[in-house]
C-alpha cells in the first residue's frame, strides 16, 4: 500500500474515532485520567495529563455528530474505490 494523502486521511480519521470512543468511567478513570484527576489552581500552568485529559475531552465533544457523518462518507468511499477497482480489474 503506498502512503498517499488518502492513507494519511483515514489513518488520521481511526485514531480520532478510537479517541472519541474512550469512555470516561469505563476507561479513563480507572487508568488516571478521569476528569477529577489533574485539576490545577487557578493561573498554575497545567500539567501534560491535564492537557491531554482536556484534548480528548474536545474531540469526543466535537466528534460526536460529525465524526458519524465523516465515517460514513469516508466508507462509502472505500465502497465505491473497491467497486471501481474490481470491475476494472477483473474484467
Amino acid at each position: 500500500m503506498a502512503f498517499t494523502l488518502y492513507s494519511l486521511l483515514q489513518a488520521s480519521l481511526l485514531i480520532v474515532n478510537a479517541v472519541a470512543v474512550l469512555h470516561e468511567e469505563r476507561f479513563l478513570r480507572h487508568v488516571g485520567w478521569g476528569s477529577d484527576q489533574g485539576i490545577g489552581g487557578f493561573g498554575e500552568e497545567p500539567g501534560i495529563k491535564a492537557q491531554l485529559t482536556n484534548l480528548i475531552r474536545s474531540i469526543r465533544t466535537v466528534m460526536r455528530g460529525k465524526g458519524t457523518i465523516f465515517s460514513t462518507i469516508i466508507i462509502i468511499m472505500i465502497i465505491i474505490i473497491i467497486t471501481i477497482c474490481s470491475v476494472l480489474f477483473l474484467h
